[in-house]
């Protein structure tokens, strides 16, 4: 059976660093990598302030840089940022009030806002639902 998307958010509880062994992502061999974790980045996304347009980019940078790293991954990053987008679709679902404002880290014409259970549709409607 598949692992629900709250599964999925508590299976890597914490960050890593990790001293690369060869050149990745433009990166050169013994630089220090973020893995992050979904609690992390949705730490970060609750921080942002209300109507923020998050770089994903930018987002790599500031978590590198509070984890004392070079870099941070890009594939797990967005791996873990749809954990997060659809952890927290889980929780609208039932109701909750502490949900982490994932649509500000996802444009609505990405491929990542197409695989969402919520659609892009969604994204937009946040976005401009807090931009009022």
């Amino acid at each position: 059976m598949a692992k629900s998307w709250s599964e999925k958010f508590e299976s890597k509880p914490h960050p890593e660093v990790k001293i690369i062994e060869k050149d990745f992502w433009g990166q050169k061999a013994g630089d220090r990598m973020l893995i992050p974790s979904p609690k992390l980045i949705e730490e970060y996304l609750n921080d942002s302030v209300r109507g923020a347009q998050i770089d994903i980019l930018q987002m790599r940078r500031d978590l590198a840089a509070a984890q004392d790293a070079d870099f941070t991954c890009p594939m797990t990053t967005s791996i873990f940022l749809r954990i997060v987008a659809e952890y927290n679709l889980e929780k609208i679902a039932r109701n909750e009030s502490e949900i982490a404002p994932f649509w500000r880290a996802i444009d609505p014409k990405s491929d990542l806002a197409k695989k969402l259970s919520c659609g892009p549709a969604f994204i937009s409607s946040k976005k401009e639902e807090e931009l009022n």
